[in-house]
């Protein structure tokens, strides 16, 4: 039989060891964040003990999952509705929601024969077949692209030219493959893009504004992986981030 003192000093060093390796925290990011993620992720994983593992999706499919069990800890939104109606139903923990990025949306195309033109009258011009925009039911910035479309006249006028993606980067990849000649995406998504292209940013005023909601969920209440992640997100090394990957800042 091992001693008291033998069984303590196991104890202590299992203790020791699961501080060392830290936790782990499951976030669950809008698809307009996925890239500015990784960077972020890199940054907190090589500034504590912590790992994070990351699960993209439109803020409509991820918000649907927390509803239903899904075990993440912390939710990024593309939007502000999704994390308080979480708080509200008890989900998410009350007082920790804030707005980490304020989305920019742009008109972008890869079509040389529509590169000379960088205005909204591309949406005018008849050159194109097809215009991407996220779903505006399940993503905040398919909503933003609908009421600019409004705004402009141009909603019902291009239904038949319209096809939507899941998610915005999904919309994103419509137009990066061709299977698109114009999408209304995150400009976050064009300005980590390496090939040629003309964008059009959309004016403020064309549609709601696009505030990025994070909030810790009630999973991850306990987690201090979580928890440091939220506070890290709200630090100066995320926020310059932020700013690098195409956001404005609230």
């Amino acid at each position: 039989m091992r001693s008291n003192l033998g069984w303590t000093l196991i104890l202590i060093c299992g203790l020791a060891s699961l501080a060392a390796n830290g936790d782990e925290v499951s976030v669950a990011v809008a698809a307009n964040f996925a890239l500015p993620m990784q960077r972020l992720e890199m940054q907190f994983e090589n500034t504590t003990p912590h790992e994070i593992t990351a699960v993209t999706g439109s803020t409509g499919q991820l918000f649907a999952q927390v509803l239903n069990g899904a075990p993440y800890d912390v939710f990024l939104a593309a939007d502000r509705e999704r994390p308080t109606r979480l708080v509200e139903q008890g989900t998410a923990v009350t007082g920790t929601q804030f707005t980490y990025a304020l989305g920019q949306l742009t008109l972008w195309t890869r079509e040389t024969t529509l590169t000379g033109d960088r205005s909204l009258g591309l949406l005018t011009s008849g050159k194109f077949r097809r215009l991407a925009i996220a779903n505006p039911r399940l993503a905040p910035y398919g909503l933003a692209a609908q009421q600019t479309l409004e705004a402009l006249g141009l909603w019902e006028p291009l239904q038949s030219k319209i096809v939507r993606g899941e998610n915005v980067a999904q919309t994103f990849a419509m137009v990066e493959t061709r299977n698109a000649e114009l999408g209304l995406v995150a400009h976050s998504s064009v300005i980590a893009y390496s090939g040629g292209y003309t964008v059009v940013r959309i004016p403020a005023a064309h549609h709601d504004p696009i505030r990025q909601d994070a909030v810790l969920l009630t999973r991850g209440e306990t987690n201090l992986a979580a928890l440091e992640f939220i506070r890290f997100l709200q630090g100066a090394q995320a926020r310059t981030l932020i700013r690098e990957a195409g956001y404005l800042l609230p």
